[in-house]
């Protein structure tokens, strides 16, 4: 009788221990599909959040190419003219300067092309308006660069300072694409005369 007992309780056991792996097998069939699922689910809105913004500037940048008419060989450029040094480190500080330059430079051989008798002040007078940050402001917001600049959150895209320093950038960045300052005056006088396509809306 003792080992009958025995006996019965060991097959009740081992069927327990059936039902129990059962149940775990298929708990685990169940629940893992959902929790790879809603893993999947986790990881592509992450992904989505992280590539948005970026998808939204290089849209921002393919439209601001179309505009200015000139195609950048090295976007990379673009993306540095259009980055604040409040934003980046990497940033359109130096493309601003040469840009500049290139602005007054055009400015001055217009200008002496047309009259080769004007005088060294009108000359610098002339010079000074058109290449000043309040016009070079204009210009860019006729381009809309307040809305495609990068900045910190803690600056005004739209004050003059930040959207002439993103247009002068643009100018300068075309010089180093193309390694000729002409083409970069060529397409500053297309903004600066009006010769645009539509420009971002404000």
């Amino acid at each position: 009788r003792e080992r009958e007992r025995e006996r019965v309780q060991s097959k009740v056991m081992k069927m327990h221990f059936r039902e129990l792996v059962s149940f775990v097998f298929l708990a685990f069939v169940i629940y893992s599909p959902f929790q790879v699922l809603a893993q999947a689910h986790s990881r592509i809105s992450l992904h989505n959040r992280t590539l948005k913004p970026l998808s939204s500037f290089s849209a921002d940048l393919e439209s601001l190419q179309e505009q200015i008419h000139y195609k950048f060989q090295r976007i990379g450029l673009l993306r540095r003219a259009m980055t604040h040094s409040s934003y980046s480190e990497e940033n359109s500080r130096a493309l601003s300067v040469l840009g500049a330059n290139v602005i007054e430079t055009s400015v001055a051989l217009r200008l002496l092309g047309k009259d080769i008798e004007i005088s060294a002040k009108d000359l610098n007078r002339q010079i000074s308006a058109i290449s000043k940050v309040e016009s070079c402001a204009v210009d860019g917001m006729r381009l809309g660069l307040q809305k495609v600049v990068r900045v910190s959150p803690k600056t005004n895209s739209s004050t003059p300072a930040v959207v002439c320093g993103a247009f002068r950038a643009i100018v300068g960045a075309i010089a180093i694409d193309t390694g000729k300052s002409d083409d970069a005056g060529s397409v500053f006088w297309s903004v600066h005369g009006g010769n645009v396509g539509r420009a971002l809306p404000l």
